[in-house]
């Protein structure tokens, strides 16, 4: 199984609209990567280290599929749209990983 995580880091002044991304962008997602995709989660940062800290990311997204091939027939066809929608959420450069889940 591959995740793709894209995290947004916790920047002074940026913004994110998280109801956005969990309703519309993640919705997008799922739309144009159709059947590759077999999971998606979302991760709100509330607290860093401390309970009074801020997060080291604001959001987290993970999309996941069956196969490293699977996710970049999907980005191949369809990455443009979906990157292309990330103005409409927020001002942060994400930041993407793909990770073998192991666990």
């Amino acid at each position: 199984m591959i995740k793709v995580s894209v995290l947004y880091p916790w920047t002074p002044g940026a913004s994110f609209d998280m109801d956005y991304y969990c309703t519309k962008h993640m919705a997008l997602v799922r739309k144009r990567f159709g059947k590759a995709v077999k999971g998606i989660a979302v991760d709100e940062g509330v607290a860093g280290e401390t309970a009074a800290s801020k997060p080291p990311y604001i959001a987290i997204g993970h999309v996941l599929f069956d196969s490293l091939d699977d996710l970049q027939k999907a980005f191949a066809a369809h990455g443009e749209a979906v990157m292309a929608d990330i103005p409409n959420y927020t001002t942060i450069e994400p930041i993407i990983q793909i990770s073998e889940v192991r666990l």
